[in-house]
């Protein structure tokens, strides 16, 4: 059985697979690998979501981990929405300081009443859900994807894991089911807001669909859209290679 929270850091861009180093800290040995094998050094996240430029999450979050960028952030977001503050300050504040969720709120991963690993598969669901929503995910590239991940080095059992959520069709029900709290709720949108920027009508639909699923106030999701965006820094072109234009590799997040 795979690790379901190191999944999740792999979706997030938190590590270069196959090593205990972020790219951030081992720029060099980074570029290497993208010489070896251009996919080691690239997160899962490149590979759902191809590797066109966008955004990415500030370094940070390559220290917390990806379960406490989540939390940290839904709880950000739930403490500004409930202090009456206006997305807009936070969007003025510039990139805040990603900090865990505190230990005794529901937003801390000790408190998922159905474990921290049961709730963690449902995060990477819901990520994985918000990869497919434009529908660029067909046949023809899951059969792409299916080969990146043999190379991505995640094991055989995250791998089957991953292509058997990308083969089976969206299910709002069960992922909605799947968060057991108000605080799940928000994170498994945050979760999902962070996977994708919603720069067409069916990205933006599916994220709308899924907020009023989970029964989250425009006010409250307003907070979540401006906590994220303030989070993420522009993300460099990376093409096929895995190395941009720059000659630096990066984890290539299409952010």
């Amino acid at each position: 059985m795979f690790d379901p929270r190191k999944l999740l850091d792999d979706l997030l861009g938190s590590q270069i697979p196959g090593t205990g180093s972020t790219v951030r800290d081992k720029g060099g040995q980074a570029m290497q690998m993208a010489k070896d094998n251009p996919l080691a050094a690239g997160a899962l996240a490149a590979v759902l979501l191809g590797t066109g430029a966008g955004r990415q999450v500030t370094g940070t979050a390559v220290k917390l981990g990806g379960l406490a960028v989540i939390g940290g952030l839904a709880y950000k977001a739930y403490q500004n929405y409930k202090n009456g503050k206006a997305p807009a300050e936070t969007a003025a504040a510039g990139s805040p300081e990603l900090l865990p969720p505190p230990a005794d709120t529901s937003f801390h991963p000790s408190q998922a009443p159905q474990g921290e690993d049961e709730f963690t598969l449902t995060l990477v669901r819901a990520m994985i859900s918000a990869a497919k929503a434009d529908g660029h995910i067909d046949d023809d590239e899951r059969q792409k994807i299916a080969g990146k991940l043999s190379l991505a080095g995640i094991g055989s059992d995250a791998e089957k894991f991953l292509m058997s959520e990308l083969e089976t069709p969206l299910d709002l029900d069960t992922l909605v089911a799947g968060a057991q709290t108000d605080a799940q709720k928000l994170e498994l949108y945050t979760a999902s807001r962070l996977t994708i920027d919603p720069d067409t009508r069916a990205e933006r639909g599916y994220l709308d669909l899924l907020a009023g699923r989970l029964g989250l106030p425009d006010a409250l999701v307003d907070h979540v859209e401006a906590t994220v965006s303030a989070a993420k820094v522009p993300a460099p072109e990376v093409p096929e290679s895995g190395v941009p234009a720059s000659g630096k590799a990066t984890a290539g997040l299409r952010w």
